[in-house]
């Protein structure tokens, strides 16, 4: 049993997850103590047992600990990981529900995944783009990408969206098997090609993202850079909106700006867009 500080660095919920992964991947069993640790409520949240509960079902883990609130965890891998057709819904990790981010669960999962034999397909509901938490967008425009430069194979698809705190989002999760993956250079960024984006609103007018995306192109194209939004209309549960920009460099992609709004949650922009940028 390998023993980990959940308190290490910055004692956050990441520490859980890659090492769910790994002991997913390896076959070795761990203890997780002090979860979470140095966060404003410590312990399992919803999204974090989840991720503790759909680690399992991958490699049939016992578990001792997956409770919500929990600061102490046992995993012990049943066998290797199993490719196939699995559904993790975040908002049965609590009693009334929750909204918390399904991206979460998806890190710790793809990774086993994608290394064993076989495809899968993996259903995951709950919130898709949650404050303090890696949104869908980014998934789809910058994680997946750098991995695949890896030679991780995957791709998501977004059927509705889950803002917080209502939740209620859906993603579709594909990934091929029989990964090996490889190294990649990420010393130098590389010069700034194009910034692309993405202006969008859930149960609000069609007209409001296309205002959105014709004020984010406006301040950008003044700046001098070269910029493209796209304005969407799309599926969820609740109102909200949301901008997100991803800058393309001759060697890397990065996320600049992840905006949302949903009922009385707000993110809110930065003083000046175009300094962010």
């Amino acid at each position: 049993m390998i023993e980990i500080d959940g308190s290490y660095g910055e004692g956050g919920g990441q520490v859980l997850r890659t090492s769910l992964s790994l002991a997913a991947i390896t076959g070795k069993p761990i203890r997780i103590y002090n979860i979470r640790a140095k966060r404003k409520k410590p312990g399992l949240a919803a999204q974090h047992l989840t991720s503790v509960r759909a680690a399992a079902a991958i490699c049939h883990a016992k578990l001792r600990g997956d409770a919500f609130g929990s600061m102490m965890l046992e995993f012990t891998p049943g066998g290797s990981v199993q490719a196939g057709n699995y559904t993790f819904d975040v908002s049965e990790a609590r009693e009334g529900g929750s909204a918390g981010a399904v991206t979460l669960v998806l890190q710790t999962i793809l990774l086993p995944l994608a290394i064993a034999d076989g495809d899968s397909q993996v259903t995951l509901r709950g919130g898709t783009h949650v404050a303090f938490s890696p949104s869908t967008t980014y998934i789809e425009q910058v994680y997946l990408p750098m991995l695949q430069q890896m030679g991780v194979e995957a791709q998501v698809k977004l059927g509705a969206w889950g803002w917080y705190p209502q939740g209620g989002g859906e993603v579709q999760l594909r990934v091929s098997g029989g990964t090996k993956p490889t190294g990649i250079n990420l010393l130098e960024r590389g010069d700034l090609q194009q910034i692309r984006g993405l202006a969008v609103v859930t149960e609000l007018p069609a007209n409001i993202p296309q205002r959105m995306a014709n004020r984010a192109e406006k301040l950008l194209q003044e700046a001098k850079l070269k910029v493209t939004v796209q304005a969407l209309r799309e599926k969820g549960i609740a109102p909200g909106a949301g901008l997100f920009l991803t800058a393309k460099y001759k060697n890397s992609l990065a996320a600049l700006l992840g905006w949302e709004r949903s009922g009385c949650h707000q993110k809110k922009l930065p003083k000046s867009l175009v300094r962010n940028c």
